[in-house]
């Protein structure tokens, strides 16, 4: 038999450096000179919160009667020197999502359910809607470096300002909000040709640096006479250094987003290569809050790739004040799903999904306008297959089960205040995790690196 008839293990074997899916790359690079743009946040497997576990009560620690004891859930945002700060009922919020990248039903609908649940909400790159407005008891408002849809006025209507750095899915770059998506409306909000494509700057035009962002800050609150609470928003990189940039520079509140964040639209390339996990990223901006001696003084909210209860507990424990969730509010809502509501009816959308070249579960086509169940999309006819009033209580539900989540492991922690979880509840599974988290690792007392 020669060496070209043989057809054994090795002919089936696929090259760990260029497996099917890098293949598959190339040759699209090659045919169409172009790089691949789509939503949501990153695919590769990440170190997460599901590495690290935590420390139930027994002897050492008594846990709470579930059903007889209480554990507080209240959050306060933006003590620092505003002079109403955010008086949340708990430490759940709804993260920037823009309208243009959600429809006006979808904005709406997180309104009204982070209002039932004692929440914020948050506007996104390109203004403020009144259906916005008028659903959410507490709104926050983003000023980015695009300035799309900045009016002073809403600045005034809002109940605390969002200055977006950076995003966790593209730090670094600007984001994007194609033609298909620019409708009449959006595009008058954002003073667009409507169906152009929308590209935001990387950086902001009024400061390159600190100090700039500094004297920034100060109008803000100038012109909300020091009564709305300022975040500054960070993508997570040099997460150490940028938080404490960004207390020096006044913020009450520093976000700060790990790579697992989503987004509307996006280069493949900056969703899976650009920037560090959020598991890495919390304990790098509560290292900074230590060192500055700010723990307390200045809040810390996370975000990227949150999605359960047990999720916010870890987050919680390792220092951060309140986390920041946007994917999950979208899969709440029903993104992927099979089916949307019509009329109390579920109406099949398998169809819409094979004609995008997918189906549910693995849909990332956001940046389309097409979404088969009527979330990230502009289309009139599309927007009405979510319902105001089926979308509020979806996430209402989603929130209402993240919350008791939380605080049935705070208690069984032994915590009466789900702000009392601290590193001591954790331990890591792996060596990665525990180095990250600033943890031991599982059965020892060891730290990686300490």
């Amino acid at each position: 038999m020669s060496a070209n008839e043989y057809r054994g293990p090795l002919s089936q074997e696929e090259s760990a450096t260029f497996d099917r899916n890098v293949i598959d790359y190339v040759q699209r690079a090659a045919a169409t000179g172009l790089y691949e743009i789509r939503g949501l946040g990153a695919k590769r497997k990440l170190p997460h919160f599901d590495d690290l576990l935590l420390l139930g009560a027994s002897l050492s620690r008594y846990p709470l009667e579930g059903y007889r004891e209480k554990c507080t859930t209240r959050t306060v945002l933006g003590t620092r020197y505003a002079s109403k700060p955010l008086e949340l009922d708990i430490p759940i919020t709804v993260a920037g999502m823009s309208f243009g990248a959600l429809s006006a039903n979808v904005k709406e609908a997180l309104g009204r359910a982070a209002t039932e649940t004692g929440t914020s909400t948050t506007t996104g790159d390109g203004g403020m809607t009144d259906e916005e407005r008028n659903a959410s008891k507490h709104l926050v408002y983003q000023c980015l470096p695009s300035r799309y849809g900045f009016n002073p006025d809403d600045v005034r209507r809002a109940d605390a300002i969002e200055i977006v750095i950076g995003q966790g899915a593209k730090p670094g770059g600007g984001g994007m909000l194609l033609g298909q998506k620019v409708n009449p409306r959006v595009a008058k909000m954002r003073t667009l040709p409507a169906g152009v494509d929308q590209r935001s700057a990387s950086r902001h035009p009024d400061w390159t640096g600190p100090d700039d962002l500094a004297i920034k800050i100060r109008e803000l609150r100038e012109i909300t006479d020091w009564q709305k609470p300022i975040y500054v928003k960070v993508g997570a990189t040099r997460v150490f250094h940028d938080v404490k940039l960004a207390v020096h520079s006044g913020a009450d509140v520093v976000v700060v987003d790990g790579m697992q964040g989503g987004t509307a639209a996006t280069q493949t390339v900056f969703i899976e290569h650009v920037g560090i996990p959020t598991l890495a990223a919390v304990r790098q901006a509560v290292d900074a809050l230590e060192d500055l001696n700010m723990t307390g003084q200045v809040q810390l909210i996370v975000s990227g790739g949150i999605r359960s209860g047990a999720d916010i507990a870890k987050a919680l424990a390792m220092g951060a004040d309140a986390v920041s969730i946007g994917q999950g509010m979208l899969f709440a809502l029903g993104c992927n799903s099979s089916s949307y509501m019509r009329a109390g009816q579920h109406i099949d959308a398998q169809a819409d999904y094979a004609a995008l070249g997918t189906r549910p579960g693995y849909c990332h086509h956001c940046h389309t306008g097409r979404c088969p169940v009527g979330v990230t999309t502009q289309d009139a006819l599309l927007e009405q297959r979510l319902e105001v009033e089926t979308g509020a209580r979806r996430v209402r539900n989603y929130l209402k089960t993240l919350t008791m989540e939380l605080t049935t492991l705070a208690r069984a922690c032994g915590k009466q205040d789900v702000h009392h979880l601290e590193r001591e509840d954790l331990v890591a599974l792996t060596v990665e995790a525990a180095a990250m988290a600033g943890v031991p690792l599982a059965g020892t007392d060891w730290i990686p690196g300490r």
